[in-house]
This record gives C-alpha cells, sequence and structure tokens, in this order.
C-alpha cells in the first residue's frame, strides 16, 4: 500500500473511529446507568432521550398524556377513576422508566407497585398544592401533578413520576468525558502501531541494513516476508537489488585481484624460463663455449626464439588488458576464405614443421566464399589455438599432427582445428576458455602459459558474431570448433544490399 494512501486512512481513521467508539460508549454507558436506575419492572429497551435529557423528554412525554387525558375526560369525565385506563396509561410509560400514582384523599387508589409508592410518597404535594408543570421532589425525582375530583367528590391526584433520577445526566457526563478520553487514547495507540509497524519499523531495519553495507557486509539480508507494495516495499525490493549488485561487483573485484596476482605469477614464471636461456646462451656466446660457427648459429637462434616468446607473451598481456577494457581494436574487412587461410597455413606450417609436428590442412567451402573479419585478430585466434595444441601434444617420437578443416555451413563457415595431444577431461571443457583457467594445476616450464590464451580466443570470435567450442577424448586429442557469418550480397530492385555480421566496439 502506497503512504499516501496510508496516510488518507490515517486521516479518516482518526475522525470516523473516535465518531464510532463514542457511539458505542454513548450507548453501553446510556444503558448502563438506565438499568441501574430504572424500576424492576420496567422495559427492557432503553429509552436514550431519557438518559441524555430527562427532563425534556418527561415533560414532553407527561404533557402529551394530560392533554389526551383531559381530552378523555371530556367525553367521560370519571375516567380516572377506570383502574383499567389507569394501568393503560402506566404500562405505556414503563418503556421511560416511569410510571402513576393516583391518590385519593389521604390514601393511595393506584399503584403498580407498592415499592415505588414508598419510594417517592412523601415527597409528594398533596391535592391543590401542586406546582404546573414537571418539578422536582427533594430526591430528585421528576414529577408531574394532576388534581381531578371522583365521582364521589374525593380530591384525587394524578402524579406521573419518572423513575430515572435527575443526576444520571452528571454521571452521563462524567462517564463519556472519561469514554471519550479512553478511545481518544485507543485511536491514538492503534493509528501509532499501525504506522509504526508499516512505516518506522521498515525504516529502522532499512537503517540497521545500511549499516552492514557500510561496514562491507552484503550477506544481511532484509526479512523476506514484505508483502508491501508501495513506497516501503520498493525500498526494499530497491535495497535488495543494490545488495546484490554491490556483492556481486565485492566478488568481481576479489576475484579480479587474484586472477591479477596469478597472471602476474603466471607470467613472471613465463618470462623467467625464455630470460634464463636467453641469459645462458648469451653468457655461452661470450665466454666462447660456441667456438664454432655452427654452434653460434644454433645459440643464436634459440635466443631469437625465446625472445620471440618473450614477446608473445606480453603481446598477450596487452591484449587481455584491452580486453578487460572492452576495447579491443578491430579493423574489419572483406576476405576470401580460401587466400586467407591458405596464407596462414603457410605461416603456421613452417613454424610446426620445425617442431616436428605434421599439419593437415583442407577447406571445402567455394572458392568465393567470403567473410568479413579482421585479419590479425583471427590469425591471432588460430595462432592461440594452435600454440595451445602444440603445447599438449606430449608426443616426442615425432608423432604430432595437426588437423585444419574449412567446412561449409551454408550461411557460415566452421573451423575445426583437431590435434592427437593428451586431451581434455570431460569436467573441464566447460571451463577451458574461462580466463587463467588450467586444466593442468601444477605448472611445469615446459607448459606453461599464462592461462588467457582461450578466453582472448573466445573473445575476438564472439566480438566477430560467431561462436566457439571444444570436444576432446581423453589420450585421443581434442578438437576446437569456431563458426564465422559469409559476407552475402543479394540483388533486390536492380540494387545491391550488402548484408554483413560485424561487432562493433
Amino acid at each position: 500500500m502506497r503512504f499516501r494512501t496510508k496516510l488518507l486512512i490515517t486521516s479518516l481513521a482518526i475522525v470516523l473511529i473516535p465518531v464510532v467508539l463514542a457511539i458505542g460508549a454513548y450507548l453501553a454507558v446510556g444503558r448502563y446507568l438506565a438499568y441501574q436506575q430504572q424500576v424492576p419492572d420496567g422495559s427492557t429497551m432503553v429509552d436514550y432521550n431519557m438518559v441524555s435529557d430527562p427532563s425534556g423528554t418527561f415533560a414532553e412525554m407527561t404533557g402529551e398524556l394530560e392533554k389526551e387525558i383531559l381530552l378523555s375526560r371530556t367525553i367521560s369525565p370519571y375516567i380516572l377513576e377506570d383502574r383499567s385506563f389507569l394501568q393503560e396509561i402506566d404500562n405505556e410509560i414503563s418503556s421511560r422508566y416511569s410510571y402513576i400514582i393516583v391518590t385519593k384523599g389521604d390514601g393511595i387508589y393506584y399503584s403498580a407497585s407498592t415499592e415505588k409508592v414508598d419510594a417517592v410518597i412523601n415527597e409528594l404535594p398533596g391535592y391543590g398544592m401542586g406546582i404546573h408543570g414537571v418539578y422536582y421532589t427533594e430526591s430528585k425525582f421528576l414529577v408531574r401533578q394532576m388534581d381531578f375530583d371522583f365521582s364521589d367528590g374525593s380530591p384525587g391526584v394524578l402524579y406521573f413520576i419518572s423513575g430515572i433520577r435527575t443526576e444520571l445526566t452528571t454521571s452521563l457526563v462524567i462517564y463519556m468525558g472519561i469514554a471519550i478520553f479512553l478511545i481518544l487514547l485507543l485511536t491514538s495507540g492503534l493509528l501509532t502501531t499501525w504506522i509504526g509497524r508499516s512505516f518506522f519499523r521498515p525504516i529502522d531495519e532499512l537503517n540497521v541494513a545500511m549499516q552492514y553495507i557500510k561496514d562491507g557486509n552484503f550477506d544481511y539480508m532484509l526479512p523476506t516476508d514484505v508483502k508491501e507494495k508501495g513506497e516501503i516495499g520498493a525500498m526494499y525490493r530497491n535495497y535488495e537489488d543494490m545488495r546484490l549488485r554491490l556483492k556481486e561487483s565485492a566478488e568481481e573485484k576479489i576475484l579480479r585481484e587474484k586472477q591479477n596476482k596469478e597472471l602476474i605469477s603466471n607470467i613472471s614464471h613465463d618470462l623467467k624460463t625464455p630470460i634464463t636461456a636467453i641469459k645462458g646462451y648469451s653468457q655461452g656466446l661470450l665466454e666462447g663455449v660456441a667456438d664454432n660457427p655452427e654452434k653460434q648459429m644454433k645459440y643464436i637462434k634459440i635466443i631469437n626464439s625465446k625472445a620471440n616468446d618473450m614477446n608473445n607473451l606480453i603481446n598477450e598481456l596487452t591484449l587481455y588488458s584491452s580486453i578487460d577494457n572492452n576495447r579491443i581494436p578491430y579493423n574489419f574487412i572483406k576476405l576470401n576464405v580460401a587466400d586467407y587461410f591458405r596464407d596462414c597455413i603457410e605461416e603456421i606450417g613452417a613454424d610446426l614443421e620445425s617442431k616436428s609436428v605434421k599439419l593437415n590442412y583442407s577447406n571445402l567451402t567455394t572458392p568465393d566464399t567470403q567473410i568479413v573479419a579482421d585479419p590479425e585478430q583471427i590469425k591471432r585466434v588460430i595462432n592461440n589455438v594452435v600454440s595451445n595444441s602444440v603445447k599438449y601434444l606430449e608426443r616426442d617420437d615425432g608423432s604430432g599432427q595437426i588437423d585444419i578443416r574449412i567446412l561449409d555451413e551454408i550461411d557460415s563457415i566452421r573451423v575445426e582445428l583437431e590435434d592427437n595431444g593428451k586431451g581434455i577431461a570431460q569436467k573441464d571443457i566447460p571451463n577451458i576458455f574461462d580466463r587463467f583457467y588450467r586444466t593442468d594445476a601444477s605448472r611445469n616450464s615446459k607448459q606453461g602459459g599464462s592461462g588467457i590464451g582461450l578466453s582472448i580466443v573466445k573473445k575476438i570470435i564472439e566480438d566477430h558474431g560467431g561462436y566457439i567450442w571444444a570436444t576432446s577424448h581423453e589420450g585421443e586429442g581434442t578438437c576446437m570448433h569456431f563458426v564465422l557469418r559469409k559476407y552475402v550480397e543479394y540483388a533486390d530492385n536492380s540494387e545491391t544490399v550488402t548484408v554483413e555480421h560485424v561487432q562493433n566496439n
């Protein structure tokens, strides 16, 4: 519920709840006071007019009855001697906590109850001594007196008497004052509790949660049972989103720091190996260990090879930095698949031949097949995959082999690079494209590697709009597959529409 709605409800409740409860309190207090003072045989119904304004209600009631009696006496002058008529009057006013007493001379002619007579008879004036209209007795009974004569000439008096005394009004005011105070106190408590539960308590919980965030604890969760749809619920959900994002960022930062440390360690290790070799062979040259031109040339070639290894590591580190900032420089152009991959194979073949690794190449695409790609980056992909394959061939008998196949897949080409190395365990295949992931947990100088080569490959292929995956069988070898979209031209209304799939960065 929105907070504005709650404020509106609160404003209405401040008015309605006290009014409703005050009415209820008035009815309850009036009933209590009425039953406390009504005559024993009075009506079980509560006449709240008599409770709130006994004198005015009694005067109005008895005034009407007096007119009716006078009218009846014009027809039947001695009707007040008829006890059944008196009984009817008594029954009529009993619902208003009133009754009648009729005297004849000094005696009681009619009364519904001796108890009622005893409570007031000594305070009633005699014949001809009454006050016109309603008056009070010493005990605060309301009385109206109507004098008349019996048929035998005896003086008679009809007394209308209210069974509720006038102090009831004072008691009602006192009780209602107390009731209204309690009602306002209850209303205030209920509304404060409701607002507190729906606003202040969530704010306190958010404050506690923010303290945890401030202290770097992103695991503290707010109560999950919040079903608010208004501002408070939105604040809870926004906090949870923020907490998860901060936690994810913190975890990524920790992971990144760990990966950077691992990268530095890997690069340091991999640089140390060629540097040691360069120092050793250069020292041999300086000290004259290589005492003939053939041996000197061999040392120089080794130094050059190790320097190239160092250069490759530095380039890989530079590219990793570009990947990390999503700023790999691309120069997309149209490439003829047959020509481009033939040139790549010639370059790779010479290097593999020096390492006694056999290279097989086949291209099953049509001669005019084209792709849109960055030639340098695709070459990097192939070199990284081939280098990775050579690193894990582990064949000293010269039987190492790499097969490169270009397959036609209608609207794309698929490049397969397969080796007959030691293969990759099935549990490791889903992770080999992750940064710094290495299937060999214990490094050695022969295999080495920074652990980012295949992650770079994956990034480059995806930026070309393609995708890459691997299949492998332990002890048999590994095959890397990547797919690139073809470059196609469509003729539409004599105009040429070029379709290219290029990832802009």
